[in-house]
């Protein structure tokens, strides 16, 4: 046995398939090994490292070898730890993978001589390495020791894997390469597809490699997810929001007017082609204004980048305007909102993360940490979310509530827009929290309308003023909107949370590019550099993450699924009697103070933020006065104040218009994300995980006992089956399936808060039971100081 391990950790990853049979039938069940996908080359690899999974003690650290290729860094493990093992398995990805997109900084360390270096491209390291420390980009810290490893393999490892993250052009990264293989594949060129034993039981069976796994459906149901780069999208979107005074326009067919728009756009009917192409020499980027959304009443929402020239502004402005005007059945007024005056800049996002990322992962949970709650504050991580979600609940006002249609206007139109329209569009239209509906608001707002994910997810590592987590802000406000009403969304936050891990997978066009024009120019050169004949470029197309069957099973994509989510038309059942959807009395109460905080804090006379410059991030202490509870009536209601004041008393619908709570108790930390690979922060068999396993299995109960009374009440036919029965496992429509009538429950072990994420080989801290931070992971609420906490605790 130990002479196989021994040859399996020094051998060639060309292993041939009948040495891994005879291998898997050796060790047994449980062992891990190496599964190269189409184009994956070994760079480097080294023997006999230690994968650190605890700082206080070396119990359960592992054993094995360390992998570089040109898509990730590979730990193999001589063993399978079945206490690490994690729930969700990835089908791209083995559990101690990491994309080399992922990698935030790749940190070598040498104990004796007390040295420590960050390694880019290209570098020399000077010494050999005892410890490879791996900063990851989804939060995790990965940590390998070579104590008892080849001092030169090594060094040679961590210089691949420093030299591997930093590609130096973006047809380096492995996506090209993989898809290049597969074209090959696919065209009669045969590549073989390496055979791997999928171990866990006695008798390991042979399947193809994920390769073969890319011909899932986009979304659930076998409803396809538009991409909106065709007329036909954009005219089911028109058609559905009813935006009869709005028209496809493809001036910029081939990117002929912008090469950062998308080919086909929506813009009024009363503008003309040659009008348009005039007005675009005089927009940032050439980026005419862009149709976003429809409101039933007539008000539109549209984008539009800043004017370059001064003179001419005032009179683009009212060109556009008056097009808008008379899109509107009632020729409403249209509202200029100033994205750039309202709201936080990308640096301050970027340095608000980066500051909720330290205090998250990177700094220790000391024992006596009690300035956790003023470090997080102070990071103003979750000010940020609060101004966007604010700013977005104003223009909803607009829209909703006047009755005006809303323009967006940012420099570049490319980042905050982005967040500001497609929140907009969340709160007003139920469709898009249905799973396909969102996946195609993101496709809409974000991939088509050119957002820089290549730059602000800074994949190539070349500019980190470029960088900033506009994304995962937006999936932060949206995982609050959750948060506050669970019913209304059809997915979960553990679909968000795998929407945010796919942005370091390099082989998914939808976070790859910086827009549509980019992505078709860079197929088109790697087809010519890979020999494809011309018209076949198409064939090595990036698919876009939404077909989810590349990465998970389809058991494991039930996950996504809200049991809560109260679809269109549907009731709430109380104790057996269907009642609508409503707010307790006293849960109500806090609502309309929210309301009346949010109208009086940003709609107030003379401080609208759409087109003011307030100061877009106050701080706490300055609101502790606006947030006393004062629950007596407002006098000389301004419009907007009664607009937020009569929706937070009505009785809330999950199929209607949504406004967030925005009172500092209502916005707090996204504990799933950012605190999931923090052993200390998971509560075994606790957290929302325990509620989440309930409600799946009395939805499932619930639906096999339908499915049983329409098979019970349908007349028998010609070959009908004898008897109703319950749905195959692979076809229910969540995770934890219903118990047999006479099976007694059982308790899952591997329930936890952190669910369906294990913390694998993170950097461990100190303990943290008695501190404040454990009343905040307990879910305590959010005080505005730990001396608050420590006297409510007394």
């Amino acid at each position: 046995m130990e002479t196989l391990r021994r040859l399996f950790l020094s051998s060639s990853p060309l292993l041939g398939s009948r040495f891994l049979e005879v291998l898997v039938k050796a060790q047994g069940p449980g062992a891990v090994y190496f599964q190269k996908k189409p184009g994956e080359i070994v760079v480097n690899e080294v023997n006999f490292v230690k994968k650190c999974m605890s700082a206080e003690n070396s119990q359960d650290d592992l054993w094995g070898k360390l992998i570089c290729t040109n898509f990730k860094v590979s730990f193999i493990p001589q063993e399978d730890s079945s206490k690490q093992k994690s729930t969700l398995s990835h089908l791209l990805l083995g559990e101690h993978d990491i994309p080399l997109t992922c990698l935030e900084q790749v940190v070598t360390v040498n104990d004796a001589k007390g040295k420590r270096k960050v390694l880019g491209s290209n570098q020399k390291l000077k010494f050999n390495p005892t410890e490879l420390i791996l900063y990851c980009k989804d939060l995790r810290i990965m940590r390998f020791c070579f104590q008892e490893a080849g001092p030169e393999s090594a060094k040679k490892v961590c210089l691949a894997i420093a030299h591997y993250s930093h590609p130096a052009d973006l047809q380096l990264l492995f996506g090209f390469e993989y898809r290049g293989q597969r074209y090959y594949e696919s065209t009669g060129t045969l590549v073989r597809c390496p055979v791997v034993f999928t171990a866990g039981s006695e008798t390991s069976t042979p399947r193809l490699c994920v390769g073969a796994l890319f011909n899932g459906s986009t979304g659930q149901g076998g409803l396809q997810t538009p991409s909106f780069d065709r007329p036909s999208d954009w005219d089911r979107e028109i058609k559905r929001t009813g935006a009869s005074e709005w028209r496809v326009c493809s001036i910029n067919e081939n990117y002929a007017i912008s090469p950062s728009l998308p080919e086909h756009v929506v813009v009024p009917v009363s503008l003309a082609d040659q009008d348009l192409k005039q007005y675009s020499l005089f927009f940032t980027d050439q980026r005419i204004p862009i149709w976003c959304w429809s409101h039933k009443n007539g008000s539109a929402l549209v984008r539009m980048t800043s004017i370059n020239d001064p003179q001419q502004q005032r009179k683009i402005d009212q060109r556009i305007f008056t097009a808008i005007t008379k899109s509107h059945p009632q020729y409403s007024d249209v509202i200029k909102s100033d994205l750039d005056k309202c709201l936080p800049s990308l640096q301050d996002v970027q340095s608000a993360f980066i500051k909720v990322r330290q205090i998250c992962v990177v700094e220790p949970f000391e024992e006596s940490e009690e300035r956790w709650y003023s470090s997080l504050e102070n990071s103003r991580w979750l000010e940020c979310v609060r101004a966007f979600l604010k700013h977005s609940a104003e223009v909803v006002y607009h829209l909703d509530g006047k009755n005006v249609s809303v323009v967006l206007q940012e420099e570049e139109d490319r980042d905050l827009s982005c967040v500001v329209s497609s929140l907009v569009q969340l709160m007003l239209d139920p469709h898009y929290r249905s799973l396909v509906g969102f996946q195609a608001l993101l496709q809409k707002e974000w991939v088509m309308a050119g957002h820089r994910f290549l730059d602000r997810c800074n994949h190539l590592k070349k500019n980190d003023k470029e960088e900033a987590p506009l994304f995962m802000l937006f999936l932060d406000c949206v995982w609050q909107m959750m948060n506050q009403y669970p019913a209304a969304f059809e997915f979960t936050e553990t679909y968000l949370t795998v929407l945010s891990d796919s942005m370091w997978i390099p082989l998914f066009s939808t976070f790859l590019f910086n827009s549509p024009k980019q992505r078709a120019q860079h197929l088109t050169d790697f087809a010519k550099s890979k020999a494809i004949p011309h018209g076949e470029e198409q064939a090595v197309f990036f698919p876009p993450v939404w077909k989810w069957s590349q990465q998970f099973s389809p058991k494991d994509q039930t996950l996504f699924n809200n049991p809560l989510y109260v679809g269109k038309g549907a009731a709430c059942v109380q104790n057996g009697e269907v009642k609508s959807f409503r707010r307790s009395k006293v849960f109500s109460i806090y609502q309309v103070q929210a309301g009346v905080f949010l109208a009086t804090s940003t709609l107030g006379p003379g401080s609208s933020s759409l087109n003011g410059a307030e100061d877009p991030l106050p701080r706490r202490s300055s609101l502790v006065s606006e947030l006393k509870p004062d629950f007596s009536p407002v006098k000389d209601e301004s419009p907007s104040e009664r607009f937020f004041r009569d929706w937070f008393c009505r009785p809330a619908d999950p199929q209607g218009l949504l406004l967030p709570l925005l009172m500092p108790s209502h916005v707090v930390l996204w504990k799933l994300f950012f605190l999931r690979w923090v052993p200390e922060a998971c509560i075994p068999r606790g957290g929302p995980v325990t509620t989440f396993h309930k409600l799946s299995q009395l939805v499932d109960e619930i639906d096999v006992l339908q499915r049983q009374l329409r098979q019970t009440a349908a007349p028998p036919g010609p070959g009908a089956p004898p008897g109703p029965g319950a749905p195959p496992a692979d076809q229910r429509r969540m995770y934890f399936a219903a118990f047999p009538p006479n099976a007694p429950p059982t308790t899952l072990d591997f329930l936890s808060s952190s669910f369906p994420f294990t913390p694998v080989g993170n950097l461990c801290r100190s303990g943290i039971h008695g501190t404040p931070i454990t009343k905040f992971l307990n879910g305590a609420r959010v005080w505005l100081s730990t001396e608050t906490l420590d006297n409510d605790a007394a």
